[in-house]
């Protein structure tokens, strides 16, 4: 006979050898015990992990002369025909190969008649969604409300490709991945079962190759056998399923990472002379980034499937990288293997890739850069205060040497000064005389020694000309500032304290000062949306209470949509002019030719 493999050698026969599916074969067995078994049952899952065997063991158990039991017997002529395969009363089909609607009328003409030698037909579909839609629509009403004698069981990896009126009448149970523990322990023990010593290095090689699938475990596993001798090392597997040494990549990842080229490109080298199969090289090398991405996120380095002594190596290098940064190179490495998919010089595209990751610096979260964006420019607005208090001391001091004035005058001045200066609390002495000031050589050697008397006596009027007690010669009106004249400064005094603000205030056609009003004209609404807010009407209100020292209200004065049109039904000039000045053309021609839009006239003369 020849040689069996393993993927048919090891088919679980009991529910009990089923592998990593516990919560179905639970569920399978309970409905065998209480007798409630569906008519028509569907298993989807991924390829490999069991959906056909269950069917089987499932048929086995249903028409076992010891049952309907949980587990079937094996030993009666029912399961051991069934395990043979050469059960008469067992349908066991290919939808692929049996997925027109003449297959699917032969198949009801059978289940017409009642078993031959066992209590039940039962009807195995295999990729069940292979059947074309007339199959599925012939089998509907058989499918609903079959013969009480019949079992229908389907498998299915492709579970959405089926129609929602099967699945509707159909108990389903979806069956998962193996786990990797699952997967391993079962491997090692079919190893020990052949007699074959299996390091644990190679076995987990094995089991990541299989992904879950218990079949394809068994396919390599099989072939590894085949190579080896009765002791298979980890470089076994390596050269016989292709792969690159988990050395290799770690080092490169680690290269990848330290920005170190020399080291990149000397394992890659060593992996194009290995001879390995690109797609599962960068497969490897993107499953290394997803494990530092995970091990940078608390509780989800469980989610890995790695021996303890790699996760522990991945956590220590994900320790030296912040997740933004992983997170950027994972994303250039993803753009470079779709490139190197589809271009003519593949390792020319993934060096190319190598060295963008390896040129790309750390990534700076986005609320340092703006913290610091924040910092520097309440930096520069303390500076620009203390720039602007500088100014103010220099405007004050003087300019140039003036004439002095008579002594007579100065002596008037003195006379005001003390007058201002005296402490309110102290009621001076009432007296006809005057204050006389000091004699004129005292005054006189001030203006030697001062060089300006008049400008040193001017300096002090500044402080004083709001005194309550100052007299009305002293009291100086302060600058008044003016809409018209003063509001480029108002945009800049508006700029320290909000930036946007005073770029939407600098986008105003016109501002004007009317009646106590402060008119906002914006041709484009959208320009002073926002601004027209009650909170940011409030503050500019407040920023021109402080700057123009006056009441002002603010009122945006916006074009009316429904007055836009003329008594003839044209544009207005102005809703015209705005149309032409932001029509596409226009700009295409101006950016074509640099130049700038300028003077726009309208009207039948300019036609």
């Amino acid at each position: 006979m020849s040689y069996l493999v393993l993927a048919r050698k090891a088919r679980p026969q009991t529910f009990d050898e089923v592998v990593g599916q516990r919560p179905v074969v639970k569920t399978l067995q309970n409905s065998l015990l209480r007798d409630r078994v569906a008519h028509a049952i569907l298993f989807s899952g991924v390829r490999g992990v069991g959906k056909t065997t269950l069917a089987r063991i499932m048929a086995k158990a249903i028409n076992c002369q010891q049952g309907p039991a949980e587990n079937p017997c094996n030993v009666c002529e029912s399961c051991r025909t069934i395990t043979a395969g050469s059960s008469i009363d067992l349908y066991e089909i290919d939808g692929a190969s049996n997925r027109g609607i003449q297959e699917i009328r032969e198949l009801k003409e059978k289940i017409r008649f009642l078993p031959t030698s066992s209590r039940y037909k039962i009807i195995i579909i295999d990729e069940v969604h292979m059947l074309t839609t007339e199959a599925f629509n012939a089998l509907l009403k058989t499918l609903e409300e079959p013969p009480a004698h019949v079992y229908f069981m389907f498998a299915t990896t492709e579970l959405h490709k089926i129609p929602i009126t099967i699945l509707s009448r159909c108990q389903r149970y979806e069956l998962k991945r193996v786990a990797p523990i699952d997967m391993g322990k079962h491997l090692q023990k079919l190893a020990e079962s052949e007699g074959v010593q299996i390091e644990q290095g190679a076995l987990d090689l094995i089991v990541r190759e299989a992904d879950g699938s218990v079949r394809d475990g068994l396919s390599l596993l099989d072939q590894v056998f085949s190579f080896g001798e009765k002791n298979i090392s980890t470089d076994d597997v390596i050269q016989v399923l292709g792969l690159v040494s988990r050395e290799v990549v770690l080092k490169l990842t680690k290269a990848l990472l330290e920005q170190d080229p020399v080291t990149a490109f000397q394992a890659l080298e060593e992996i194009f002379s290995f001879g390995m199969d690109l797609k599962r090289f960068t497969t490897d090398l993107l499953g290394c980034f997803r494990a530092l991405i995970l091990c940078k996120i608390k509780g989800c380095d469980e989610l890995l499937d790695l021996a303890q002594q790699e996760l522990v190596l991945f956590r220590e290098l994900a320790g030296n990288h912040s997740s933004q940064t992983l997170h950027m190179k994972l994303t250039l490495l993803l753009q470079g293997v779709e490139e190197m998919r589809y271009s003519s010089q593949p390792r020319l595209a993934m060096e190319t890739t190598f060295l963008k990751i390896i040129e790309s610096s750390e990534v700076t979260p986005v609320t340092t850069l703006l913290s610091r964006l924040d910092s520097l420019l309440a930096g520069a607005g303390e500076a620009g205060q203390q720039s602007g208090q500088a100014g103010e001391i220099v405007s004050s001091m003087p300019k140039k040497k003036q004439p002095s004035p008579p002594v007579a005058e100065q002596k008037v001045i003195y006379k005001q000064v003390v007058e201002v200066q005296a402490p309110q609390d102290e009621k001076p002495a009432v007296s006809a005389a005057p204050v006389e000031p000091p004699g004129q050589a005292e005054v006189e050697e001030n203006v030697v020694e001062e060089e300006d008397s008049l400008d040193d006596t001017s300096a002090l009027l500044p402080d004083l000309k709001n005194s309550p007690d100052a007299t009305p010669a002293l009291r100086l009106e302060p600058h008044q500032r003016s809409v018209r004249r003063d509001w480029m400064e108002f945009i800049a005094y508006v700029r320290e304290r909000s930036v946007w603000i005073s770029q939407d205030l600098q986008r105003a056609d016109s501002a004007k000062e009317q009646g106590g009003e402060l008119l906002l004209h914006y041709v484009d609404p959208a320009n002073c949306s926002m601004l027209r807010k009650d909170e940011n009407k409030k503050l500019i209100t407040e920023f021109t209470l402080d700057f123009f020292q006056k009441e002002l209200t603010v009122r945006f004065v916006i074009p009316d949509q429904n007055s836009e049109a003329t008594q003839d039904g044209q544009e207005s000039p102005l809703k015209e002019r705005h149309l032409l000045a932001n029509d596409p053309l226009v700009l295409m021609t101006a950016e074509i030719f640099n130049g700038q839009i300028g003077d726009i006239r309208v009207g039948p003369r300019f036609r």
